[in-house]
């Protein structure tokens, strides 16, 4: 009996793990501008929002960003892709942390480590293109395994 019960919950175990895909997260919803993202890391997800839309129209605006670390960051690099009718139009990179040279707080953090971000961010654009596309962000440390990855989905219809 005692086989037969362990034999089910691993079962189970096993079909929820293949079964469950991450929820899609709304970051913000406003008349002309709507975000969400789900996280493409089939292990973990991350929580993410800002306070209001319109505020990413401006240079600098708040965000808040959590998650557990999986993985150790001495060095921390992230690619962008920008992505329109299941076509990648535009690629961005960028290295974050490395030895001597860090532009995140969280540089250095350790397996295990809460990881947790409420303050301004800049993006360095002026304007969110218009129109309905995806962002593709991945987070990758120096072993080349990912630390986090999401992808975004915009539906802008600003007029700037």
């Amino acid at each position: 009996m005692k086989t037969s019960n362990a034999l089910v919950l691993i079962l189970v175990l096993l079909y929820i793990n293949a079964s469950t895909a991450w929820p899609t997260h709304t970051v913000c919803k406003e008349d002309n501008l709507e975000i969400y993202y789900k996280s493409c890391d089939p292990q973990q997800d991350f929580a993410f929002s800002i306070d209001r839309c319109s505020d990413i129209a401006t240079y600098t605006f708040n965000i808040r960003a959590a998650m557990v670390l999986r993985h150790n960051i001495k060095e921390l690099y992230v690619k962008l892709d920008m992505i329109i009718n299941g076509k990648n139009i535009l690629t961005y990179s960028e290295t974050l942390c490395e030895p001597g040279h860090s532009k995140l707080i969280f540089c250095g953090k350790k397996k295990g480590e809460h990881l947790y971000y409420e303050g301004p961010v800049t993006l360095g654009i002026k304007e969110i293109p218009q129109g309905d596309y995806t962002i593709s962000a991945k987070l990758t440390n120096e072993d080349h395994v990912t630390v986090a990855c999401a992808d975004f989905t915009v539906k802008n219809y600003l007029e700037y």
